[in-house]
């Protein structure tokens, strides 16, 4: 029995799964004295705090301001209403306790709509989804309390319901002290960090476990890029992502009755984060990223189960997040089971279309972002922000720096349907999945595919180095048909992730990643340089600072063994990620280069990334560098021994918690 909030409008109900395409629902209303309901989607915009959700289901807390409007202006403070459940094995207790004038009730339902009902009696709620029977008890009503508790035998037939029911009415009376020695449990042994890391491990695993939705006719988790990224949207979703566009659709519904969202590269950065929380739920993540791919081995940039994009795809991390997952957390079979997903994905770039490799930039050899225009789905299959949009554009989308400057540099290639130019970010992320599959398929062994991988590989490279680099601007630079760019982003340092660059040519480009008139600064890395005329939009991608980029430049700096600045950029993103959610408690998908607040979507999956950037400065295991442990903490971090031991055991803890068993291997 999958158990959760596992759809997105209910971050404050729970869907009981049977099995794929069975299963029922609670979901929590409020009616305030004046007579409006706070249900489903409004709940979103009245979080006042992400509470613990343990990854085994054992104990999860949400605090949510009753005094919020339920619109993308409210700034939830107070946590007026306290949602609460826990889970034994065959049974969960819920309860919700307002502590503002109003109305709180339980309402059985069922999302997706799905078949099955509850039935209502005299002393409870009954229903058998898939043949698995389910009772639900209540405790005592009050209009400031609402509590339950629901169990289930998956052997039950209809005639035994009745006993289900009765037992669950025996057992209601634990309901209370049942909650509160779960939360009480989950405290004592939950991974955490203290001192100046105080928060880190925590937001981690709170904010990424709250993320995880279903997909209801397959019984697969996934982790979404957010709550309200699930197309298609309401007829008002005229946009994406600048932080006003988030309530698009507000009251309309967020979501088709039956839809979910796999978006590309989130689920892979997802994955990785989801290690400090639970390994089998961090590769249960990964491999639902890479089911959503097509049958030519595109895994789009997003893909629902009515829609997606064909035509275009998304960076290729995939390799890296599988190969990094298994070295902290070993699964051979899982790697196995990624294995066919990364191999297709990986030759659909450069596929023949036409008669010329599928994403060949100017150089051949080189690689450019493009959509394929036969494939763009029929305008009634898109939301409504895709409809119409031209092929420059989906091409900038594929990049996933969806309004990065640099793209307007390039023009867009209608014959070939690409832009027109060899990327630095593509050939980079190219060279890196070449150097992970390679190292995949010899722990699989498949050795004469490494071996192919490895020359394709250092082929790649060697055209980077005579083609991309500038030893006047010590960066690599985009191609464009007059030469190179002259526009620069922070994604212009992914060689160093790749190891494309000589030694040489690396201290050449952290020389300007430290230019505090370029990328240097209070903060993260800027989206592009502090001197590019667009810097002071900070809008998107246009100056603002990202979760994704900083943490593959960060993955880049430690490869080359540049470890104090390292372990500065971490600790900067941190610091600043971790006062904007003490602040707001929200977990913000971009943050401003200037002030360091926190910017579009307020819970967005990756946020976390800033946080696990950090932790891996305590205990991590790369490709290149093997297991690590211990830390170099730079002057801006007042960490004391005590903080340094919080840290480390909570990666440690983070490795074996809910009772998996969890090796490292060490890798050269």
């Amino acid at each position: 029995m999958r158990i959760g909030a596992l759809e997105a409008r209910r971050w404050a109900g729970l869907v009981f799964a049977a099995g794929p395409g069975e299963g029922i629902g609670l979901r929590l209303v409020f009616t305030t004295p004046s007579g409006e309901r706070r249900e489903l989607e409004d709940w979103y915009w009245m979080v006042s705090r992400v509470g613990p959700h343990a990854p085994d289901g054992s104990y999860a807390r949400m605090e949510f301001d009753l005094a919020a409007e339920p619109s993308p202006d409210s700034r939830p403070g107070e946590g007026t209403l306290i949602l609460e459940w826990a889970r034994r094995e065959d049974a969960v207790a819920l309860r919700a306790v307002a502590r503002a004038p109003g109305r709180v009730e339980l309402v059985g339902d069922n999302p997706w709509g799905w078949k099955t009902t509850w039935e209502e009696a005299s002393d409870g709620w009954r229903a058998a989804p898939g043949g698995v029977e389910i009772a639900a008890a209540f405790a005592p009503r009050a209009g400031d309390r609402a509590a339950t508790l629901v169990v289930w035998e998956s052997s039950g037939t209809p005639s035994r319901s009745g006993a289900v029911l009765a037992r669950a009415k025996r057992v209601l009376q634990e309901l209370d002290p049942w909650i509160d020695d779960a939360r009480r449990a989950w405290d004592r042994r939950r991974p955490r960090s203290s001192g100046a890391a105080e928060g880190l491990v925590e937001a981690v695993t709170d904010h990424l476990m709250w993320t995880i939705l279903l997909q209801p006719e397959t019984g697969r988790l996934y982790a979404p890029a957010g709550r309200r990224w699930i197309f298609p949207k309401s007829d008002d979703a005229s946009a994406k992502g600048d932080g006003t566009a988030e309530g698009a659709g507000v009251k309309q519904g967020a979501a088709g009755p039956d839809d979910w969202t796999v978006f590309g590269w989130d689920s892979f950065f997802n994955a990785l984060a989801l290690a400090t929380a639970s390994g089998r739920l961090a590769w249960e993540v990964l491999l639902a990223g890479l089911e959503s791919r097509y049958p030519n081995g595109n895994v789009p940039n997003w893909r629902t189960r009515r829609g997606g994009t064909p035509d275009r795809s998304q960076p290729p991390i995939g390799s890296y997040a599988a190969l990094k997952l298994h070295l902290l957390c070993p699964d051979v079979d899982a790697l196995a089971a990624a294995w066919p997903g990364l191999r297709a994905w990986n030759d659909w770039w450069l596929a023949d279309k036409g008669g010329r490799p599928r994403r060949e930039g100017l150089t051949p050899g080189l690689l450019a972002w493009g959509s394929d225009a036969a494939l763009v789905p029929e305008r009634e299959r898109l939301p409504k922000w895709e409809v119409g949009a031209d092929g420059h554009q989906r091409a900038a989308w594929e990049s996933g720096q969806d309004d990065l400057p640099l793209w307007e540099e390039a023009e867009w290639d209608p014959e070939r349907e690409v832009l027109a130019m060899s990327a630095v970010d593509l050939c980079s992320y190219r060279a890196l999945d070449l150097e992970c599959l390679a190292r995949i398929a010899r722990i699989l062994g498949h050795g004469g595919e490494a071996d192919r991988l490895e020359a394709e590989r250092r082929r790649l490279i060697e055209t980077m180095n005579r083609v991309l680099w500038s030893e006047t601007a010590g960066l690599y630079l985009d191609e464009l048909p007059a030469g190179h760019s002259p526009r620069v982003a922070a994604s212009n340092f992914l060689p160093l992730i790749a190891g494309v660059p000589s030694a040489r040519r690396a201290r050449r480009m952290v020389g300007v990643l430290r230019d505090p008139a370029r990328f240097g600064g209070e903060w993260g890395l800027p989206t592009i340089s502090r001197d590019d005329p667009a810097f002071d939009d900070q809008q998107y991608w246009r100056g603002s600072i990202w979760p994704p980029m900083n943490y593959l430049v960060l993955q880049g700096l430690r490869r080359y063994g540049f470890d104090e600045l390292a372990s500065e950029l971490a600790w900067k993103g941190a610091l600043m990620f971790l006062a904007d959610l003490r602040r707001t408690g929200f977990c913000r998908e971009n943050f401003d280069a200037r002030s360091g607040r926190g910017r579009g979507h307020r819970f967005q999956s990756w946020g976390p990334l800033f946080a696990l950037g950090a932790i891996e400065e305590f205990v991590d295991a790369s490709p290149w560098r093997g297991l690590r442990i211990g830390a170099r903490l730079p002057a801006i971090v007042a960490c004391g021994e005590a903080a340094v031991d919080g840290a480390v055991q909570a990666r440690v803890e983070g490795l074996r918690v809910a009772g998996e068993a969890r090796t490292v291997e060490m890798s050269r």
